[in-house]
């Protein structure tokens, strides 16, 4: 860019000195005349000479900031157009001061916890709770913290799994989420290995004191189930966050990190995101089953001091959970095709195509509204067979006009569809209760 604009100005600047040369001539050809033409000396040409390249220099680095502007903005303009995350604020730039160094960083750590989960966590915790509540004098002081614990311990622990996921899909994550802290580089990796091992440790340290062994056992299995699904441990240099968290803690340790990150360590049954239907059964296992039994039993057994009752609101919660937990792990995959495609991961997606695996996800949800109806139309209580019936119906009806409407060659689309999904789970929280 400089040596085309400096190229230019010099091309005017050689046109000008040409013309004045040539009136030079004229006025030496031209003797004893009365007119006299007065010719700039050298020096005048040496001093527009200056004048010229000093300006085209500045318009130079004019441009070139005004274009560097422009490809930033550009940038970002991209990827808030293929991100389609309504609950996930994207990256914002303030001026450097002490208050908004602290938006910007908690910014950051709100699209680190990832919010659609968080939210999800919390309202099938109280959800759940709710079915243990037999009459009006359970809503005491002593549910409301039994459900305070068992929610504070439970989204320290989802913090937990979805930043490891994070730490294991950074370069994944480039691709297809952007905006994401780790991706962006807002965190390096150092920073989320300490948030993700933190919060880990705050969860267990609460399960442990609260004495509730449902919510202790509830918490060990989410953390096993969503470190297996995520984590990769595999190089001896400590590749792989894996090896990079025994790196960290070797540091903090003083152990040489060539007795942590040998290939001994090869653990082949890690990372099971890569096989499709083991990360299936893995997110069900932990939104359908362990949510629905274990939080009811914190609150029935350790909070109510009852003795466990397996109900038909819980059975039915149970098993509606399934078919949505089996539609949000095949469904999040749908707009992570292209960077699934490059790093080699074999969700249903890339075997099958995302309008095929769209609408086993539709049909899935749609028998699972289907079921919803008959049960709650069974129910001995007019007022849940009503709210239930209609609730149901309403949001089948919604969910089929949505998905008629998508766009299945726009990700920001099928995204923005995905959201949709984890509203409705919300949805059906609000309804569970209600099931009798």
């Amino acid at each position: 860019m400089d040596a085309l604009i400096l190229g230019s100005s010099t091309g005017g600047l050689s046109l000008f000195i040409s013309d004045v040369a040539k009136r030079q001539n004229q006025q030496q050809r031209v003797k004893g005349s009365s007119i006299r033409v007065q010719v700039p000396t050298y020096k005048s040409y040496n001093l527009i000479g200056n004048f010229y390249t000093k300006r085209s220099q500045h318009c130079a680095r004019g441009i070139l900031e005004t274009s560097t502007v422009f490809q930033k903005s550009n940038t970002k303009f991209l990827v808030n157009a293929t991100s389609g995350h309504p609950l996930e604020s994207e990256p914002k730039a303030y001026p450097t001061t002490p208050w908004n160094s602290a938006k910007n960083a908690l910014d950051a750590f709100y699209r680190f916890s990832r919010p659609h989960t968080v939210i999800g966590t919390a309202l099938s915790i109280i959800s759940v709770s709710l079915l243990a509540v037999e009459k009006l004098s359970d809503i005491s002081p002593l549910f409301f913290t039994g459900v305070l614990e068992a929610v504070v311990a439970a989204l320290f622990m989802n913090i937990y799994i979805v930043g490891l996921n994070q730490l294991s899909d950074i370069e994944i994550d480039k691709v297809n989420k952007p905006y994401l802290p780790l991706a962006s580089g807002e965190y390096s990796t150092l920073t989320g290995i300490m948030i993700v091992t933190s919060f880990s440790i705050m969860s267990f340290w609460l399960g442990w004191i609260v004495g509730s062994w449902p919510l202790f056992w509830a918490l060990f299995v989410s953390f096993v189930l969503g470190t297996a699904y995520s984590i990769n441990i595999h190089n001896r240099d400590g590749e792989g966050i894996g090896g990079k968290f025994l790196l960290y803690i070797g540091h903090c340790s003083s152990v040489p990190a060539s007795l942590l990150c040998k290939e001994s360590i090869h653990l082949p049954l890690l990372r099971w995101k890569r096989f499709a239907l083991v990360a299936a059964m893995c997110i069900l296992a932990v939104r359908a089953v362990i949510v629905q039994l274990a939080f009811y039993l914190h609150i029935q057994t350790h909070v109510f001091s009852r003795p466990a009752v397996i109900s038909k609101p819980l059975i039915f919660a149970t098993a509606f959970m399934s078919f949505f937990s089996v539609v949000i792990a095949l469904f999040k995959d749908i707009p992570d095709i292209e960077g699934d495609k490059i790093f080699g991961i074999k969700s249903y997606t890339v075997r099958l195509g995302q309008e095929k695996v769209f609408w086993i996800c539709i049909s899935l949800l749609e028998m699972a509204y289907g079921v919803s109806i008959l049960v709650g139309g069974s129910s001995p209580y007019t007022w849940s067979k009503v709210i239930t019936v209609l609730g149901h119906s309403v949001l089948a009806s919604i969910l089929w006009i949505r998905a008629k409407s998508v766009d299945l060659k726009s990700k920001a689309a099928i995204t923005s569809c995905y959201m949709f999904i984890w509203k409705l789970f919300y949805a059906e929280y609000f309804l569970i209760p209600l099931i009798r």
